[in-house]
């Protein structure tokens, strides 16, 4: 991967993740005047005939940008990437999985975040239509809406340990 091309960590004026963009983009914000080098990657630099400029690894906005709530959408590789491709019922993670009702449709169960869990096949099998009494399972963790500053972890990865300071993973 070219150095242009990885990424970097935008935050808006007030130091809160907004999003992710590469090096290309955020090398442009910075020579515009609209972001300001906040961590830089360890020995890069980029040059051009007239300046140069540590490879950036967090830009900061200038200016505060009024972003909506953002939201993750539901769906079934959201809810198994939520809990982290383990079974919340057994602990399972080398398994192929699949998305379990904790309260099933039959008894009124939804299909929200807090309703749907992480299950290796063979626990949503043995569970089927039970509610956790009935089958004899505890969840390892109770579900929970996830934040997007959790997905932009989970889906982009941390690039550079410079990075948790600022998505609060110290």
């Amino acid at each position: 991967m070219s150095k242009l091309s990885s990424n970097v960590l935008v935050l808006n004026q007030n130091y809160e993740p907004l999003s992710v963009c590469t090096v290309k983009r955020a090398v442009v914000m910075i020579f515009l005047g609209k972001a300001e080098l906040i961590e830089k990657y360890d020995g890069d630099s980029i040059r051009s005939i007239s300046w140069t400029l540590p490879v950036p690894s967090v830009v900061r906005l200038d200016l505060h940008v009024k972003v909506p709530p953002k939201r993750v959408m539901l769906s079934r590789k959201n809810v198994i990437k939520r809990d982290g491709h383990r079974c919340q019922y057994c602990g399972a993670s080398h398994l192929p999985m699949t998305v379990d009702h904790v309260i099933p449709k039959i008894y009124g169960g939804k299909d929200t975040w807090e309703n749907l869990v992480c299950a290796c096949i063979k626990c949503n099998n043995i569970k089927g239509n039970q509610t956790l009494e009935q089958a004899g399972f505890k969840l390892l963790r109770r579900p929970r809406i996830p934040n997007h500053i959790t997905f932009l972890q989970r889906f982009i990865g941390i690039s550079d340990n410079r990075w948790k300071q600022y998505l609060f993973l110290d």
